[in-house]
């Protein structure tokens, strides 16, 4: 079969997930066959679930673009300032409640995310096949730091995390989905993600330590699982990330 070679240019925080000497600069690619624009741009590196904006040749086209060798294709990431609305936008719209489904390595993260009030489904027993039917299911977004997973033709939302830190992993999401006016401080379980309602402090003199029930006047229930919370180390941890996600700049 005949091969033939396209030009591919990404943009912005799509040469992320490309090798250093590929970013920001036209890659010649050769392809043999009439691959779609999708598997071609992610034999490159760059999943679909990252991309807004899909130019060949100058013209708007969508993932199931046919290539036949000799297109110039620029693809883009997620446009905030400017409307493209005439062009064929291939991000799905934003969730109105944002969900999550983190994988199986992001046990830390999903903890985090559930303490600042997203609902976020964790469990180390799911393999990629099930988070990807998970996400298109539940209509979750879908966190890893696996490149491949993102690329499963049933995953519609995700998010690729470049840090390996559950902190800046959390900022990471807040700040490229714009987060912050939705964070609910304290509201969810971090062991079960169900939601956390007021207790009345006689009613958990028997669920907490002695030395915790001295201590603090306040407390937090589980509805799911009864797991008891108070504003111990979770708690200021936690109050320190929300105070430092909301003083960074809009």
């Amino acid at each position: 079969m005949p091969s033939c070679t396209c030009e591919f240019r990404f943009y912005e925080e799509l040469n992320d997930y490309l090798p250093p000497e590929q970013r920001k600069r036209t890659i010649a690619r050769e392809i043999t066959g009439t691959p779609s624009v999708k598997d071609a741009i992610e034999s490159l590196g760059v999943p679909h679930t990252e991309i807004d904006l899909i130019l060949v040749d100058g013209r708007s086209v969508r993932f199931d673009r046919r290539l036949r060798g000799g297109e110039r294709i620029a693809v883009y990431p997620e446009f905030e300032r400017f409307d493209i609305s005439p062009l064929h936008r291939l991000r799905p719209k934003p969730l109105r409640e944002p969900r999550f489904v983190a994988d199986v390595h992001l046990g830390t993260l999903a903890r985090f995310l559930r303490l600042l009030g997203f609902d976020t489904r964790y469990g180390n027993g799911l393999d990629d096949a099930e988070l990807a039917a998970i996400t298109s299911r539940e209509k979750r977004i879908l966190l890893t730091r696996d490149v491949g997973l993102l690329k499963r033709k049933a995953v519609v939302r995700g998010q690729w995390l470049r840090s390996r830190d559950p902190e800046q992993q959390v900022t990471e999401i807040v700040e490229s989905l714009h987060l912050k006016r939705l964070l609910r401080p304290f509201t969810r379980c971090m062991a079960c993600n169900g939601e956390l309602v007021a207790i009345a402090r006689q009613d958990v003199a028997d669920l907490v330590p002695a030395r915790v029930y001295r201590r603090f006047r306040s407390f937090k229930q589980c509805r799911d699982c009864r797991r008891v919370y108070w504003r111990g180390t979770h708690f200021m941890r936690l109050h320190r990330l929300v105070v430092e996600l909301r003083r960074r700049e809009r």
